[in-house]
C-alpha cells in the first residue's frame, strides 16, 4: 500500500505565505474521501524546517504545497519535482529557516529510503505580517485543490 502526505507549509498571518495552509483545508474539505484515506496524512506546518524530515518519515510520496516567490505573476501555480527543488541555490532565503530545498537536500544525506517528492507552489503577491490571503492568490487555490486531488489519485492507484 502506497502512503502519501499532503502536507501545507506557510506562516498564516503573513498573507499570501498562507497560501500553502489554506490549500491543503480547502483540499481537505472538498475532497474528504481521499483526504481522510487510510493511506494518506494530511498535515498544516507553520515553519517546518528540519522539523519536515520527521514529517517525510514512512511515506512513500509526499505532495508538498507551499508560497513561492520567484518574480512571476501573482498566483501562478508551479509544479515542481525533486530535481527542480536540488537545483535550487543553498543560499535562497525561506520565512520557515531552512528552506524546502535545503532540508530535502539534508533528507537524501541523511536517509537510505526517501519518499517521492512534489511541490506545488503559489507565486505570492504580499506577504506582509497581518494581512490577508490577496485575493488573487486565493482565486487560485480551487485549482491548487484540483492539482493535489489529481496527484494524490495518480500516486495511490499508480
Amino acid at each position: 500500500m502506497t502512503t502519501v502526505a499532503v502536507i501545507g507549509i506557510g506562516q498564516s498571518f503573513r498573507g499570501d505565505d498562507a497560501a500553502g495552509l489554506e490549500a491543503i483545508r480547502l483540499w481537505e474539505s472538498q475532497f474528504p474521501e481521499t483526504a481522510h484515506r487510510s493511506e494518506v496524512r494530511v498535515e498544516a506546518s507553520e515553519l517546518p524546517g528540519l522539523s519536515l524530515l520527521d514529517k517525510l518519515e514512512d511515506v512513500d510520496a509526499a505532495i508538498l504545497v507551499d508560497a513561492v516567490q520567484s518574480l512571476k505573476e501573482p498566483g501562478k501555480i508551479h509544479i515542481l519535482g525533486e530535481s527542480d527543488l536540488m537545483s535550487f541555490a543553498s543560499d535562497s532565503k525561506s520565512a520557515h529557516g531552512w528552506g524546502v530545498a535545503e532540508t530535502l537536500r539534508m533528507m537524501h544525506l541523511t536517509q537510505e529510503k526517501n519518499p517521492k517528492i512534489l511541490l506545488i507552489g503559489i507565486e505570492v503577491s504580499q506577504t506582509e505580517i497581518g494581512a490577508a490571503i490577496s485575493q488573487t492568490v486565493q482565486a487560485k487555490l480551487p485549482e491548487v485543490c484540483k492539482i493535489i486531488q489529481q496527484t494524490v489519485l495518480e500516486t495511490l492507484f499508480a
